[in-house]
């Protein structure tokens, strides 16, 4: 027995002095102090494991008309018309012949031109509630 403990204290002895490190605490988590880089990283993986859903939230599949030629025809026609209405709105309004003051109807959507203290005013309303107001500068 004398020569084991003898042996095993041989064997710690040649085995040298315990080796440690400095242990550094690094956060993650930019909230805490973390490298900024990790932000992207964290919210995507939070949202990954995201299992709770609103009850009360609406489903944006639901809420989506469903697009076919048809109708995108429909709206594209539209925006064309409403774009050289106003084209030829400003060539009228802006051209050589000077400002015309006046409410202009195209369909739902009334145009109001009035010459204000800043600018030219253009009121513009779509009939279902909806207003906005454009003020073009003298120059």
């Amino acid at each position: 027995m004398k020569k084991f403990i003898l042996l095993l204290t041989v064997l710690f002895a040649q085995h040298g002095v315990a080796q440690a490190q400095a242990l550094q605490y690094r956060p993650l988590n930019p909230a805490f102090g973390g490298n900024t880089f990790n932000y992207q990283w964290l919210q995507g993986s939070a949202l990954a494991q995201d299992t709770n859903k609103d009850p009360n939230a609406k489903s944006t599949a639901s809420t989506r008309p469903d697009p076919n030629s048809a109708t995108e025809f429909s709206a594209n026609l539209q925006r064309q018309l409403l774009s050289r209405l106003s084209r030829q709105l400003l060539d009228r309004q802006f051209g050589e012949e000077g400002l015309q003051e006046g409410t202009f109807q195209f369909g739902d959507l009334q145009v109001e031109v009035t010459e204000g203290s800043d600018g030219v005013i253009i009121r513009i309303s779509d009939g279902k509630g909806g207003e906005s107001t454009i003020t073009v500068p003298y120059f």
